[in-house]
């Protein structure tokens, strides 16, 4: 019973070594440490971007059912036509290893699968809608944020911890709200003639989307965000007239063309002209991942908007599903996902290449950078110290001398002292 007594010991203060550090976790929270300016910007600029992306839904909504047109790679071309004129002009005319033909001399394959990963990504998930439903394409789309983490961890060497998988596990049950929210409202439309078809696309164009995603995220924060879009507008404007030409050119030659119609082209080109512009730039200051989950509201504002122009349903979980999917993002971006662990969040739960060790050896450990005023003091300490010891040795080298002239008696004084 003694040894088994010893044995409970260290698990009992181990465990109540881990409720003081989660008790002093929670003392330690402080509000104003989350909700910062930095926060509330890259809300406003995800929300932003869910805002273009519902532009582009609108506008291929109205050419679809108003006008007939449906030619999504006509579409991506006058996207990547304005790329390519904007940003690729620009590397143009830049000089010395950031130069066009520099770029493409050490890296031109690496772009040309970048921008064909990019252009069927986006075809992709517009041919699923021809053969599935939108309830499965709102579902299955969200494929891209698992498998992007996935990526980011082994490509970028991203640290994830346990409150952004809780964050992801948040948002994905506020798309859940949303799609049954569309499932009481009778807004299952779409097609059902393959439906195996139409969910191995959408899983496609997530996958897709996911490694495009990354290499954003690489690329703008290693090289330059002129040099990713405008080699992406290079190539992917090269492979989308190509597929253009081959799969689109009988929807293209029938086109009623009208000034609507011109203006919702232009509308959705300059849509996805700005979205492509301004994404690498909130890319560069959260990640990828932190980007896409706040994508995620896309539909939701397209929803809202379909109620005033196409007389969709409300329903309140549309409201419910908003305000998860917001929580859910700015708890994944409480806590930055650096490699490395930083000591100022009372999220930290340690990411080290030894993860036996760190369970065993938690602890904190302040790093204090002294002052000015504190090195002065310091430096006065320590010659104080230095007087003090000299004076001590002048001390004992009187008495030494003393007892050295005065017998006995001297001997049994510094015996005393």
């Amino acid at each position: 019973m003694a040894a088994k007594q010893t044995e409970d010991a260290p698990s009992d203060t181990s465990n109540k070594d881990h409720g003081c550090g989660l008790i002093g976790s929670i003392r330690k929270f402080k509000p104003k440490e989350i909700f910062t300016w930095h926060l509330a910007k890259m809300l406003a600029m995800g929300q932003g971007l869910a805002g273009l992306i519902c532009g582009t839904a609108i506008t291929s909504q109205y050419l679809a059912t108003n006008f007939h047109v449906n030619t999504p790679m006509l579409q991506s071309f006058l996207n990547y036509t304005l790329l390519c004129v904007t940003y690729t002009s620009m590397l143009l005319c830049r000089t010395g290893d950031e130069n066009l033909l520099q770029i493409l001399r050490r890296r031109w394959w690496k772009y040309f699968l970048l921008g064909l990963v990019d252009v069927e990504a986006n075809y992709a998930v517009v041919k699923a809608y021809q053969y599935t439903t939108l309830t499965s394409v709102q579902l299955l789309d969200c494929f891209v944020i698992p498998v992007l983490m996935i990526l980011s961890w082994w490509i970028l060497k991203t640290c994830y911890r346990l409150v952004h998988y809780v964050a992801v596990c948040m948002c994905l049950l506020g798309v859940g709200t949303m799609v049954g929210a569309d499932l009481l409202a009778g807004r299952d439309q779409g097609s059902t003639s393959n439906i195996l078809l139409g969910d191995g696309l959408v899983l496609l164009s997530a996958t897709l989307y996911a490694v495009s995603n990354v290499c954003q995220e690489y690329t703008v924060k290693n090289l330059s965000r002129v040099e990713f879009l405008g080699m992406i507008g290079l190539f992917s404007t090269l492979i989308s007239t190509i597929q253009m030409v081959i799969l689109e050119h009988h929807e293209v030659a029938t086109i009623q063309w009208s000034w609507q119609v011109g203006l919702l082209f232009s509308g959705y080109a300059l849509c996805m002209y700005v979205l492509y512009s301004c994404m690498p730039i909130v890319v560069k200051l959260t990640s990828a991942t932190s980007v896409n989950l706040s994508l995620l509201t896309a539909d939701l504002f397209s929803l809202f908007s379909g109620l005033f122009l196409f007389q969709y349903n409300f329903s309140g979980l549309y409201l419910v599903s908003l305000v998860v999917i917001l929580v859910g993002f700015i708890t994944f971006n409480a806590m930055p996902t650096d490699p490395t662990p930083s000591s100022s969040s009372i999220w930290e739960e340690g990411c080290y290449d030894n993860p036996t060790h760190s369970n065993i050896f938690k602890q904190e450990v302040e790093v204090k950078i002294p002052t000015e005023d504190e090195e002065d003091n310091k430096e006065e300490s320590q010659m104080d110290e230095e007087k003090e010891k000299r004076r001590k040795r002048r001390k004992r080298g009187s008495k030494s001398s003393q007892s050295s002239g005065g017998g006995m008696g001297g001997v049994r004084h510094s015996t005393k002292m």
